[in-house]
């Protein structure tokens, strides 16, 4: 620290103009993300588009000016690696984004979480940015492509839940990896993580709007977001994981809750496996709805009915985990899910996934025991 400030003080001294000019620059580019910070929410061809402060309108303007501080004939080598190291005194924390929707929520949240707890400052980058920005008001700053190749990472390998280990981690830059999705991480700061992930107005709106349309004349009325992950896990979970995913009695218990609580309940049903649910859900009471069109692509919409709901029941998958999170409001959960001794469980923990005020109901194995004559 002190052959910092030595630094620092040998080369203002030497060049008090070129301080001035470099002060000034600072200011300019603060001065840029306050002039590009708000959001701007639009249709155009009846599609949502979102401008704001982690897209390309601030991108380009913070190159600008970082090129035209770099170039300036004032400014040498040693001065603009000083303005660099002033700059990001407080160091640089990220994280791989990997996986689709719900997996990158997990980890937004996390690094979130622990850049706070560690006082740091997070950055995400553009893949994440855009992609939760279509549905969130998100605030972490994007970190370029670019700065990002030339920064020296620690590459630091997240658990899948909380550890006394996260609570101090040294590095001033370091870029995790992985896919945790545990509330351990970041339900201290419950209200916080609700905020970043708080809806543009107008997904907000067409979410309310549809929910409204489907109560009808009915008053009232009870929302129960059903959640039901199958794709791919139809396949891996038994033969990979040693696990099932939510089966027909599995949703008829959960629905049941509901229906003898709840007076006028409507159940409001989303998956990737959309004909499955037609076939297996009851709907002949008039109080089921299936919603989306399961295209795992642009799960957006699908996501934010779910979140506007006031219940949940869920399978697995953390897609449905953040929907029930978002929508608060009772949830339920299918329960020891896989064979005691499933791989699954080395990298997952039930009491760290769903919160211990939500409803479990164990799901039926007897479809993974091998029997015998």
């Amino acid at each position: 620290m002190a052959n910092f400030a030595h630094t620092c003080t040998n080369s203002f001294n030497s060049k008090p103009r070129c301080f001035l000019k470099l002060l000034l620059f600072s200011v300019l580019s603060l001065f840029t993300i306050y002039i590009f910070g708000p959001r701007a929410f639009y249709r155009e061809s009846n599609k949502p588009i979102l401008l704001g402060r982690n897209l390309s309108k601030q991108l380009e303007n913070m190159t600008i000016v970082e090129n035209t501080i770099k170039d300036s004939k004032c400014v040498q080598n040693e001065d603009y690696e000083v303005l660099k190291a002033i700059r990001s005194s407080k160091g640089m924390w990220t994280i791989s984004p990997i996986g689709r929707f719900g997996n990158q929520m997990g980890q937004y949240a996390t690094l979130f979480a622990l850049a706070r707890l560690n006082r740091k400052q997070a950055y995400i980058f553009p893949t994440m940015a855009n992609y939760l920005s279509q549905n969130f008001r998100i605030t972490l700053p994007t970190l370029t492509q670019e700065i990002a190749a030339k920064i020296p990472w620690k590459n630091y390998q997240l658990s899948d839940w909380m550890e006394e280990k996260h609570k101090k981690i040294s590095g001033d830059y370091i870029k995790f990896s992985g896919y945790p999705v545990s509330w351990t991480f970041y339900h201290h700061i419950r209200e916080e993580i609700l905020r970043e992930f708080s809806f543009h107005e107008l997904i907000e709106k067409e979410a309310n709007l549809y929910l409204w349309d489907i109560a009808a004349q009915r008053q009232n009325v009870t929302y129960i977001g059903v959640h039901v992950r199958r794709g791919d896990y139809v396949r891996v979970m038994p033969n990979v994981w040693k696990g099932v995913i939510g089966d027909k009695s599995y949703l008829e218990q959960a629905m049941s809750y509901f229906r003898n609580k709840h007076k006028n309940a409507l159940f409001i049903v989303v998956s990737n496996g959309i004909e499955w649910c037609r076939n297996n859900i009851d709907a002949s009471k008039g109080d089921v709805y299936f919603s989306g069109d399961g295209n795992e692509g642009k799960p957006q919409r699908d996501f934010a009915i779910l979140a506007h709901c006031n219940h949940t029941i869920m399978t697995i998958g953390s897609f449905g985990f953040w929907a029930a999170y978002l929508a608060g409001g009772e949830v339920i959960y299918l329960s020891n899910f896989t064979l005691p001794n499933s791989p699954f469980l080395k990298v997952f923990k039930y009491e760290a996934s769903f919160r211990p005020e939500w409803i479990g109901i164990a799901a039926d194995l007897s479809p993974l025991l091998v029997k015998t004559p």
